[in-house]
């Protein structure tokens, strides 16, 4: 759905509809009352098409007035061949007429045709939307249709040309004699057991009306519709619509035309997948472009990000490194003052103690002076003392021979016992 800023002009509109409606619609025949029937000065016809359900405004121009000879008169029921169309001015539909038939003059053929028709469409075979789309690129067509007609070649050159890889089988059957219902319905049988088939052309080339007639057949008709692959009818006359091009997937004016509806042409297709390639590099370049200009915009956003929570850390730390001193100072001044309070203490009791411990110490020395065996040595006596070290005490512990040290006061000095 577009949007008010996407509005379309009135004229754009017009012409879209009217490209819409005209584009590609065959012509078809019209069965209905004529009402309202004009005739202008210019030569131009205007009158109404009706029945029980429904009424078309219709034109005949001036070009095709001066060849039909039918008299139009209110009431008159008749058949018209045309195709829609707009007038873009007034945005309005109308059915343009080139022949005009009176329903009275149509005879048992035209009467059984009618019928055939009024069955088909009873049963929804006309319903554009049972409609198949063609294969865009089948790689392999059925085409039924005389195999000595010029159909099959015209067919045949054309799909060769557009694109060069297709395989073509020709199912040949009769297209006119009262064989050919039977032998197009049995060709169509054939393709729908033939592997591999994703499309069918069926039809012939130009001819009169009544050479059209197995193109209305009913068993025909049906069997195009039963297919099991998209079928397009390619019955070539131009004017003449049969019920063929009707219950077929898709109406081609000639066996050519078909074969250009069927298969792509080669080089266009070369040329948009060249596009398609070209389209798809810049894509993939532009992508790469957006994406690299987002990294860089990203690792800019990034640095400068980290560059900011950097510059803000040290600022935080400059400050914490300038408080901090004054921060420590205040938290030891009261525990130093205390700690000198303690040393200013400590020292003196030390000294006290260490005072008290010297004057231990010398009164213990004094005392050990006095016992000491040294001191008593001092005084003129001495110690003997055997190798072993033990103090010789008695007579009897001095052996003959043996030495022995004698301490005196100043000094050691070594003896030996002598027989006596």
């Amino acid at each position: 759905m577009s949007t008010p800023e996407e509005a379309w002009s009135v004229q754009r509109l017009a012409r879209t509809i009217k490209s819409r409606v005209e584009d590609g619609f065959a012509p078809v025949w019209v069965r209905g009352e004529v009402v309202g029937f004009k005739r202008y000065p210019s030569g131009h016809w205007y009158f109404g098409l009706r029945d029980e359900l429904a009424k078309v405004d219709c034109v005949i121009w001036r070009s095709a007035a001066g060849r039909i000879d039918t008299p139009l008169t209110e009431g008159t029921e008749i058949f018209a061949l045309g195709s829609p169309s707009v007038w873009e001015e007034r945005t309005s539909l109308r059915f343009s007429i080139t022949r005009v038939m009176p329903a009275s003059a149509v005879g048992a053929a035209a009467q059984q045709l009618e019928a055939v028709r009024k069955r088909l469409a009873a049963d929804g075979l006309f319903d554009p939307s049972r409609k198949r789309p063609l294969p865009a690129f089948p790689y392999r067509i059925a085409v039924v249709t005389s195999a000595a007609g010029a159909a099959v070649h015209d067919i045949i050159t054309v799909a060769r040309r557009r694109w060069p890889g297709i395989e073509l089988v020709v199912v040949g059957a009769a297209v006119q004699g009262e064989q050919a219902p039977a032998e197009l319905v049995h060709a169509l049988a054939v393709v729908a057991r033939l592997p591999g088939v994703e499309l069918c052309i069926i039809g012939r080339g130009g001819g009169a009306r009544e050479d059209l007639a197995a193109f209305n057949d009913e068993s025909v008709c049906r069997a195009i519709v039963a297919c099991p692959v998209p079928v397009i009818s390619a019955v070539g006359h131009e004017v003449d619509v049969t019920l063929a091009d009707l219950v077929a997937d898709l109406r081609a004016a000639t066996p050519s035309q078909a074969a250009e509806f069927a298969l792509p042409e080669r080089r266009e297709v070369i040329e948009r997948v060249l596009q398609l390639g070209a389209g798809l590099e810049r894509g993939v370049t532009d992508l790469l472009a957006g994406r690299r200009d987002r990294m860089q915009r990203t690792r800019e956003r990034m640095g400068n990000a980290l560059l900011g929570r950097l510059h803000a850390a040290e600022r935080r730390l400059h400050r914490a490194g300038t408080a901090l001193p004054t921060a420590l100072a205040g938290r030891v001044r009261v525990p130093r003052a205390r700690l000198d309070g303690v040393a200013a203490r400590l020292r003196p009791a030390i000294d006290r103690r260490t005072d008290r411990a010297a004057a231990d110490l010398a009164r213990l020395a004094a005392t050990l002076d006095a016992l000491s065996p040294l001191a008593v040595l001092g005084r003129g006596y001495a110690m003997a003392r055997d190798a072993a070290g033990r103090v010789l005490r008695r007579r009897v512990d001095f052996v003959p021979g043996s030495p022995f040290t004698l301490r005196v006061g100043d000094g050691d000095i070594d003896a030996r016992v002598e027989e006596s």
